[in-house]
């Protein structure tokens, strides 16, 4: 999630930076302005200053905070997952500031909502670190600045990491876009308002409206 409007533009020129000065490997978000290179581990020490802060092959990128809207949707999905997969004892659930550090290139995400299967849990060495792999499930809010292409790579990231399914969720469309690893060059399926969100063999028996995914808890 991202509410910055000149995001996109920055992250264009970023992309196509000079030579010394980093390129941006994130689309959906911009390069922090003199950071050097970065580690995963440093996500954990960054000032709370309204920013929120990934890591893309060593380069450390932000987007801004989110609007209300987008908060409550992410809300939505969480408690949902949450509420099934705690019973069931499948899983953990993460907020949106769990970070997940992926295989090999120095990278570390934190998606909206985030789950992880109970059997990975003793591949946790310290719980005070990262979480030391990408995330089973991943779901992101898109901001209005955030467009289909740059979504699109931050989903094939998830996957190429080893993340099983991805749910970008669209606000302003009310639409939600479902990726899998045999689909990595677009969407699977995008869903509307009368469609199911299906955990598939990820959160096996997880359910849930996508009407419920946009609903306001006080309309």
């Amino acid at each position: 999630m991202a509410d910055t409007e000149s995001m996109e533009a920055r992250a264009l020129q970023s992309r196509h930076a000079p030579p010394g000065v980093l390129r941006n490997p994130a689309p959906w978000a911009e390069v922090v302005p003199g950071a050097g290179h970065t580690k995963v581990d440093d996500l954990l020490c960054r000032p709370d200053d309204g920013w929120r802060y990934e890591v893309v092959e060593g380069v450390l990128v932000r987007m801004a905070g989110s609007g209300e809207e987008a908060t409550t949707i992410a809300g939505n999905v969480y408690f949902a997952l949450r509420a099934f997969v705690q019973p069931l004892r499948l899983g953990v659930v993460t907020p949106a500031a769990g970070v997940y550090r992926f295989p090999g290139a120095e990278t570390g995400l934190l998606p909206d909502v985030g789950f992880y299967r109970a059997e990975r849990r003793s591949e946790i060495t310290d719980r005070t670190k990262p979480i030391p792999f990408a995330p089973d499930l991943a779901v992101e809010v898109a901001s209005p600045s955030q467009d289909g292409d740059a979504m699109a790579a931050k989903a094939r990231l998830y996957l190429s990491g080893g993340t099983r399914l991805v749910w970008v969720i669209w606000p302003r469309r009310r639409e939600i876009d479902v990726w899998r690893p045999d689909s990595d060059e677009r969407p699977a399926e995008t869903l509307g308002l009368d469609d199911v969100l299906d955990g598939e063999q990820v959160v096996p028996g997880f359910t849930c409206p996508v009407e419920a995914v946009f609903a306001d808890p006080l309309a």
